[in-house]
């Protein structure tokens, strides 16, 4: 059973593509002398490059948020081998870079095409560069050939971005919110105080497990196709958040309510997806509807009985993607073991998105 959520989003869900069709200008004011003046609104680029993915998205501020103008997404697999050698291979960065060019191209277009203002762009890279011996070597190669500047950010900083990004959804009448986010390298855990007087929710803590959906494919995603080897893969990971649960007593906590769980990540949209039964995945349907745990857990199941080929012809998930499904299952099944909440909210949100509101906000001063 779904059930949509109380929420106030922070911004429209469509991505405005670069074709022509789309880059109309606005009806200029006419003022009072009768001259046209037109000024453009500033815009504002997040660009996060992860284990698996290269993404970016462009928005303008509105009075409740932004407007999304553009939004790109590429599978570079920055982190494939790096379980094995420890560093990033030549392969993998060049596919990495092609991509940065092409996010450091559309950011010029729209300026050049006097469709906004001078833009405030930034970048940044998570757990593969943070793991890598030649993390460092591959910023500074980036910076060279795209004029980017990556950051490598810790872990810290990337659960306070995800959390910037899903505050909306942070339920105002609860106590608590423990969000999660699984990644392509590691999959960050928040455990969030919700202020009862508005004001913006609190991260009492956080935790981020060397653990995601691209390390454990590379590990041991054959065994997430088999009841033991799953269940074995959910108690590994399990075992790395327990000291975590130790610390906060998250448990307890969820036992006497007032607890929200939020996750943010494409393992969920993809469950989501799965279980509303979409003939195409659709974000408008998927960010911020609320998932009993009958309904998640049906999803875990349904998920695992498809197997390879059923994964992979899955019109939410597709064969780029299917070797990290059930790894991603896994985390989330470990998870939801650990802290059994009886709703999960979905987030289809995250770095980007967390890093336009900071943005935006510093901007406004």
């Amino acid at each position: 059973m779904l059930e949509t959520a109380n929420r106030r989003d922070y911004m429209p869900v469509m991505a405005v593509s670069l074709s022509k069709s789309h880059q109309r200008t606005p009806q200029p004011a006419l003022h009072p002398a009768g001259r046209v003046q037109r000024k453009p609104k500033r815009a504002f680029g997040g660009i996060d490059l992860g284990t698996n993915n290269c993404r970016m998205l462009t928005g303008t501020p509105t009075a409740s948020g932004f407007q999304v103008i553009d939004s790109f997404s590429r599978v570079v697999r920055l982190g494939e081998g790096l379980y094995e050698t420890g560093r990033l291979s030549d392969a993998a960065m060049q596919r990495a870079i092609s991509a940065l060019k092409i996010c450091a191209d559309r950011a010029r277009r729209w300026e050049i095409g006097g469709q906004t203002g001078p833009a405030t762009l930034r970048a940044i890279a998570t757990e593969a560069c943070r793991q890598a011996e030649n993390g460092a070597e591959f910023v500074a190669r980036a910076k060279a050939e795209t004029g980017l500047k990556l950051d490598i950010i810790t872990p810290r900083e990337e659960a306070e971005l995800v959390l910037e990004s899903c505050t909306s959804l942070i339920c105002k009448t609860g106590r608590r919110a423990l969000l999660f986010d699984i990644g392509g390298g590691s999959t960050e855990i928040a455990w969030v105080r919700v202020n009862c007087d508005g004001s913006a929710p609190d991260l009492i803590g956080y935790v981020s497990i060397p653990v995601g959906v691209v390390t454990l494919t590379e590990r041991c995603a054959n065994a997430c196709y088999t009841e033991a080897g799953f269940g074995q893969v959910v108690e590994d990971v399990a075992a790395l958040l327990r000291p975590f649960e130790a610390i906060h007593r998250i448990a307890q906590e969820i036992r006497q309510g007032g607890v929200l769980m939020i996750g943010a990540s494409g393992t969920v949209t993809t469950l989501a997806g799965i279980s509303l039964k979409l003939d195409r995945y659709r974000r408008d349907l998927i960010d911020g509807i609320s998932m009993t745990r009958d309904a998640v857990d049906d999803a875990l199941i349904h998920a695992r009985e498809l197997g390879r080929s059923g994964l992979s012809s899955h019109p939410c998930i597709g064969a780029d993607r299917v070797e990290y499904v059930l790894p991603g299952c896994a985390i989330f099944a470990a998870i939801q073991e650990l802290w059994p909440t009886p709703t999960i909210t979905v987030a289809d949100r995250g770095l980007r998105e967390g890093m336009l509101l900071r943005m935006m906000r510093a901007a406004r001063g």
